[in-house]
């Protein structure tokens, strides 16, 4: 999976393109019944995203803005840039081994934007613990509780 998650940050534009194709497909679909028939796309979209970025499912997808590098494989969850703890050489401070989540974003981010108005400087809400397990997209394209499909 490190290594998936290390290739997706590199080709981090290419990936954010076809993840834009995706949701502007599927934000096209307004009908209700359609949204309800579309249900079965987690079973697509959460094994592809954590094959592709290593994904935690959090059900609120943010890695058009972390450079399609996953916030949830922090070990402290931390979704708004890195910790304190992050060391002189870019690795973890919990795993030694790891190279931080958010060195990976801004890498990611850069290779996406450009340095110019980087999308991860975006203040991202915290986690809403209940959209756990379920499908990022269809949660955008739902005006009510994700529970209800």
């Amino acid at each position: 999976m490190l290594y998936m998650r290390r290739l997706s940050v590199r080709h981090a534009r290419g990936l954010a393109r076809l993840y834009r194709i995706i949701e502007s497909i599927l934000k096209n679909i307004s009908s209700p019944q359609s949204v309800r028939r579309l249900a079965a796309i987690k079973y697509i979209e959460q094994p592809a995203k954590r094959y592709l970025f290593d994904s935690q499912s959090c059900g609120q997808c943010i890695l058009p803005y972390t450079g399609m590098s996953c916030p949830m494989n922090c070990p402290k969850a931390i979704r708004n840039g890195p910790c304190g703890g992050v060391r002189t050489d870019g690795k973890c401070e919990v795993k030694a081994d790891m190279t931080c989540v958010w060195v990976n974003a801004w890498e990611g981010n850069l290779r996406m934007h450009g340095a110019e108005n980087p999308p991860i400087q975006v203040l991202q809400s915290a986690i809403d613990h209940r959209l756990i397990g379920t499908s990022a997209w269809l949660n955008e394209l739902k005006a009510r509780e994700p529970n209800d499909l």
